[in-house]
């Protein structure tokens, strides 16, 4: 049974068709995964995994502006005692 919801905003997704060759493992690895039923199909597999790979380079990213940041940022004198004061202060708002 399907119930629609009018309320749902209505998203159109224009995909456009692609041909691709497996390995004899991953293209068995594929078809288990859909077998399983986790997935529709192929499609719908291969685009999961790279929205997934997409999310993950971007928290890479952010986790590599971060560092560069810090680095560029030069050392610092304080003591770790110093430097946890700070960081909770920063957490809490107080700077």
């Amino acid at each position: 049974m399907y119930i629609w919801c009018i309320f749902a905003p209505y998203k159109r997704s224009i995909m456009t068709r692609q041909s691709i060759s497996f390995t004899k493992p991953n293209d068995e690895w594929l078809k288990a995964q859909v077998n399983s039923e986790e997935y529709t199909s192929k499609s719908e597999l291969i685009n999961d995994l790279i929205r997934q790979a997409r999310k993950q380079q971007a928290q890479v990213d952010f986790i590599r502006a971060k560092l560069d940041k810090s680095e560029s940022s030069g050392f610092t004198d304080n003591t770790k005692e110093q430097i946890l004061k700070q960081s909770k202060s920063l957490l809490n708002g107080q700077i």
